[in-house]
């Protein structure tokens, strides 16, 4: 059996070391020794997109909806996003040297050098996502984001393993009673948040219903071809009375 390379690593602000390894063709983030996410199970991250999109509503309403997605990991989310947004509006796909159009997906990444990576040694994995025209990059905080007070008809939150379980401790507050608050005047009338979570927790789902969303919970297969564990997505929308 191959053994792990170590591609790069990187300490964060925090003092909390991410080192990137592969073997053969899989490649493993880990945080301080722990995995943090791995290329050989993403089929709930994609399954984030498609759920929240589908929850969005009939596409001639919003043929290209404005989008926020906080976490870029390997790039799965937002490469299962993008190829939703195209078959959405038609078949029109962002490419590049065409006149950039103002991004309809924006990307908020608290660690660069997961940017970084996701434009070198991970790109393939997702078909190289951060190359369409439609996506801008954001290197910070996504709480940030949602304090600027720009509208978003869907916000994607993949940053932690759960309501309970945070990558950074700061990310509390997207699970608090003041984020959600935050994050329901941010989305538009008729508006989708999506989280991933490991695990489910019914404490949030009922704290998304507090916060005025209709809100459920999908148990959906850990990888594509639908083997694995099971990870949760919370689908919340908002009142399209606002």
């Amino acid at each position: 059996m191959q053994r792990w390379q170590i591609l790069d690593s990187a300490v964060t602000p925090d003092g909390r070391e991410l080192v990137l390894s592969s073997r053969g063709d899989m490649y493993l983030i880990q945080v301080d020794a722990e995995e943090l996410m791995s290329s050989r199970a993403h089929g709930s991250e994609d399954a984030l997109a498609r759920l929240a999109l589908e929850a969005l509503g009939s596409p001639s309403a919003r043929p290209a909806p404005r989008v926020l997605v906080g976490g870029l990991g390997m790039g799965f989310t937002l490469r299962a996003l993008l190829d939703a947004l195209t078959e959405r509006a038609g078949g029109q796909k962002g490419q590049k040297g065409q006149k950039t159009p103002a991004p309809s997906v924006i990307v908020a990444e608290v660690f660069p050098i997961i940017v970084e990576w996701n434009r070198t040694h991970l790109g393939h994995l997702a078909a190289h996502p951060l190359d369409d025209a439609r996506v801008h990059v954001q290197v910070g905080d996504v709480a940030d984001r949602l304090r600027a007070d720009d509208p978003y008809d869907v916000i994607l939150l993949d940053v932690d393993n759960g309501p309970d379980a945070f990558t950074l401790d700061r990310n509390r507050f997207l699970y608090t009673a003041a984020g959600l608050e935050r994050i329901h005047g941010t989305l538009t009338p008729g508006g989708v948040l999506a989280v991933w979570s490991a695990d489910d927790d019914p404490r949030y789902t009922d704290q998304l219903h507090r916060a005025g969303f209709t809100a459920k919970t999908h148990r959906v297969h850990a990888r594509a071809v639908g083997k694995g564990g099971r990870h949760a997505i919370f689908v919340a929308k908002k009142s399209r009375k606002g």
